[in-house]
């Protein structure tokens, strides 16, 4: 018996556990068997090849990180034609993050996805700026939102994540959105905004100013997400934000997310998705647990 057997949407996993994208690189696999992993997620992709912000582009919090890497990443078709292929070897599902700036780009970018059978779903970063929606995230739209994953929805049968944002008045109307759009999951949360400041000299930490806030210190704000948003729709949740070790993973279960992705804390510690694994498997023997016997169960509330 597989205590740790979970499902999302249309894919099935041996394990909860994967990794945020942004987060994580084929480069990992010279430090352990990345096959282990339950899934793995790809750091966005984007039409054309993006060199990144300036630097000082991270900045350690007392709590959490920082980052203003902007999607720094080698562009759609040299992923498709070198990058892709560096998975071939590794027996685990493959997910693809991806960004664009249009709905049109979106689409034109998964039309060249689905030509590759390695890849097992896709994660759609809608947290990027809408060029035709006055610089806007398309993800604090659920209309947008809405008309983007219908669009997306009808070019695959494979697994089709939308991945939502904080930074926005009310995250439940935006999963609904991708919901009714035909979404088979949602991914939530991505980074807070945060900032970080010199007080000695009142220089910014980041060249940016304004960057992605991750970390412990966020943990709370995503559970609390992920359960509202549990509770509001039918399909699965990927769920992250804060997660540092199989404790944290447990209260995202009880929430109600169905598969679990492990970010930053992966920087102290390379390792980590493993030990989570390992120690969410003890803990399950030891309970007589599996994932659909605790999943939404929190109780408590009232």
């Amino acid at each position: 018996m597989n205590r740790l057997e979970s499902r999302l949407g249309k894919l099935t996993f041996k394990n909860p556990i994967t990794v945020a994208s942004g987060t994580f690189g084929y480069e990992y696999s010279q430090l352990y068997d990345i096959s282990q992993l339950g899934a793995i997620v790809t750091k966005t992709i984007t039409p054309e090849p993006k060199q990144g912000n300036p630097v000082p582009r991270l900045y350690e919090t007392e709590c959490g990180l920082l980052n203003s890497i902007g999607l720094q990443n080698p562009g759609v078709d040299t992923f498709i034609r070198s990058n892709v292929k560096e998975y071939d070897a590794i027996d685990t599902p493959l997910i693809v993050s991806f960004s664009a700036g249009t709905i049109d780009e979106f689409c034109e970018m998964l039309v060249k996805l689905e030509t590759v059978d390695r890849i097992s779903g896709y994660e759609v970063n809608v947290s990027c700026p809408n060029v035709e929606n006055e610089g806007l995230a398309f993800g604090v739209d659920a209309k947008i939102v809405n008309n983007l994953t219908s669009r997306l929805s009808k070019l695959t049968q494979k697994e089709l994540i939308i991945k939502l944002s904080p930074n926005v008045t009310d995250i439940v109307s935006i999963a609904k959105a991708a919901e009714e759009g035909g979404a088979s999951s949602v991914a939530l949360i991505n980074t807070l905004l945060g900032m970080a400041i010199d007080w000695k000299s009142g220089q910014s930490m980041i060249k940016r100013g304004i960057a992605g806030y991750s970390g412990p210190a966020i943990k709370p704000v995503a559970l609390q997400m992920v359960y509202r948003v549990a509770k509001a729709i039918k399909i699965p949740i990927l769920a992250m934000g804060g997660i540092q070790d199989y404790r944290d993973c447990l209260e995202f279960l009880y929430a109600g997310a169905s598969m679990l992705a492990v970010g930053t804390a992966q920087f102290s510690q390379a390792d980590l998705p493993l030990q989570i694994i390992n120690d969410l498997n003890a803990h399950f023997e030891e309970n007589n647990q599996t994932i659909d016997s605790i999943k939404g169960k929190v109780w408590g509330i009232g």
